[in-house]
């Protein structure tokens, strides 16, 4: 009899990393497996799906709406929270109940308060898309310092108890591996590349690119003071930036700084690959990353990477002096040397990218799912 997995995603309305990627590998198993594959979502039923999914997959929406908390001062939400948890707990254990899965994997959302103590007979699988060292900090500017740190204690030692309870827990990285030694039970299985072009970018364009959300992890503020210092040894290449969010705001910063001619902050494009292609380096500024999937796709398709060493996931995936260059996490003068490097150096940016193409082969996805597959076998 096949196995019963049921996978508990959340949202897939939108082009967010953690969506997508579960997305990518629940469908991957439909066309691959005899699974019986079961997808648990909470948000905007009435929003189109940013992810065509397998039609083998059964689904349900439970129109919990968790994001709306998002919007609401910290009084409401956590009045709201409850009310809303206490109705996720309760539809969740029903499914379970209903369908008895013989596993049941969690991406660590809300739902990892309380998996564990429902007696469904699944094997429990948690796996996180952050790295700990920014996850579940308490950084509210109306409480005191001290406060915040014992919030962030209490959240995170609650959610250690809870995952010492999984049958498995699965990280990303080998770095973030050894951030919870508390736990005997973790495995390192990283994301997969979705699409490894036919043919690598030909270097030839003068074209820099940056691809993620607008947001403060993705540090395009520092990236865009990096670029001030590459325009002024080299006003020949472009910076272009693709990404969802406030476009806006950052090529108003280009713009002040008086280098709006050569950085373009574009919206996010839906085949981001064809960028890739037109490009010759990829530069990763994050402040923090849980793998950080769009420098290995940029790197399958030959790019020479320039990269924060940030916590945690480009010390996995640069090799440095060898597909890419690796800077200190958050140096905004070392990034632009990084990339005036490149820019000088044509020999080794070749170099760089052929060997990045071969080393994220790694990355493949038919090698990244079996050892999902050899997972859920193992229990």
């Amino acid at each position: 009899m096949a196995k019963k997995i049921v996978y508990v995603v959340g949202g897939i309305y939108g082009p967010t990393g953690m969506g997508v990627i579960l997305s990518q590998k629940i469908n991957y198993l439909a066309g691959h497996t005899d699974y019986d594959l079961y997808m648990i979502l909470t948000e905007s039923p009435e929003k189109p799906w940013f992810c065509e999914m397998n039609p083998r997959i059964k689904w349900v929406n439970f129109d919990i709406n968790f994001d709306e908390l998002d919007t609401m001062p910290f009084a409401k939400k956590l009045f709201f929270y409850l009310l809303k948890q206490h109705k996720y707990k309760r539809l969740f254990k029903k499914y379970l109940l209903d369908i008895h899965p013989d596993i049941t994997i969690s991406a660590l959302r809300r739902d990892i308060n309380f998996i564990n103590d429902i007696k469904d007979g699944s094997k429990k699988i948690g796996e996180i898309h952050f790295s700990r060292t920014y996850y579940r900090l308490f950084n509210f500017p109306f409480l005191p310092k001290k406060v915040n740190s014992i919030l962030t204690n209490y959240w995170i030692g609650s959610l250690v108890r809870n995952l010492q309870k999984l049958d498995k827990f699965v990280v990303l990285t080998r770095s973030d591996y050894e951030h919870w030694p508390e736990l005997n039970n973790k495995i390192v299985i990283p994301n997969f590349i979705s699409d490894f072009p036919s043919q690598p970018s030909s270097l030839k364009s003068k074209n820099v690119i940056a691809v993620g959300r607008y947001t403060w992890q993705k540090g395009f503020d520092m990236l865009i003071d990096a670029w001030s210092l590459v325009v002024k040894n080299n006003q020949d290449w472009m910076l272009h930036i693709y990404g969802p969010g406030d476009n806006d705001e950052y090529q108003r910063m280009a713009d002040e700084k008086g280098i709006g001619d050569r950085i373009v902050c574009h919206s996010y494009v839906k085949n981001v690959y064809e960028k890739y292609l037109d490009s010759s380096i990829f530069v990763l500024s994050s402040r923090y990353e849980g793998f950080g999937l769009v420098l290995a796709e940029a790197m399958a398709s030959g790019l020479p990477s320039v990269a924060f060493s940030c916590p945690d996931g480009p010390a996995d995936i640069v090799s440095d002096g060898n597909d890419g260059i690796l800077v200190e996490s958050g140096n905004v003068e070392k990034l632009s040397e990084g990339l005036l490097y490149l820019i000088d150096h044509k020999e080794d940016r070749i170099k760089y990218g052929a060997n990045a193409r071969h080393n994220m082969q790694r990355y493949d996805k038919d090698n990244i799912m079996q050892k999902w597959i050899n997972l859920f076998e193992s229990i």
